[in-house]
């Protein structure tokens, strides 16, 4: 894991990149939306060490993504079940899916989403909630929240400045 930097410290894609950014923890998240649980699960489907295993689920565990849960006694085993936060990271899994398939895969998608009732495939797209209207970087800004330091809206200051100074794609 990288050092915490002001102000990327309260970043919220530096704290998910602190937080899940790991290649293994990805494609354990991965997995774990698509059913798996257990140890050996994990294992046989990553092709992963043990050990980075056993780190990554401990990790993972401890920023509440999965809850560890005893299912058997004797030897003591535990599944890995995802927390709300844990299934609150699929939109980030269906962008990737959808990026890999556009722009990463020249012989064809090998994977696609699709609707659990009718196996109709769907693209993901980000929208908001509220207008329901696509959030593309020419529809959206970052701007301060309520809770920015002084050296995060110092930093947005710059990149507005910036943003201001460079054409639109558009134009």
């Amino acid at each position: 894991m990288q050092p915490k930097l002001v102000p990327l410290a309260e970043c919220p894609c530096a704290r998910t990149v602190e937080t899940v950014g790991e290649w293994w923890s990805i494609l354990i998240l991965r997995d774990a939306l698509q059913g798996f649980s257990r140890f050996d699960e994990f294992q046989r489907s990553l092709g992963i060490a043990p050990n980075i295993l056993a780190r990554r689920l401990k990790h993972l565990t401890e920023s509440g993504l999965f809850e560890r849960r005893l299912y058997q006694e004797r030897p003591q085993r535990y599944e890995y079940v995802l927390t709300a936060k844990g299934r609150d990271f699929f939109p980030v899994i269906a962008a990737m899916v959808a990026f890999g398939n556009r722009h990463l895969a020249p012989e064809g998608a090998a994977l696609v989403l699709a609707e659990c009732e009718t196996a109709r495939p769907v693209e993901p797209v980000m929208v908001d909630a509220a207008s329901l209207r696509p959030i593309t970087p020419d529809t959206v800004m970052v701007v301060a929240g309520p809770q920015a330091s002084p050296g995060m809206r110092q930093r947005l200051a710059t990149i507005a400045t910036m943003r201001s100074a460079v054409p639109s794609q558009n134009e």
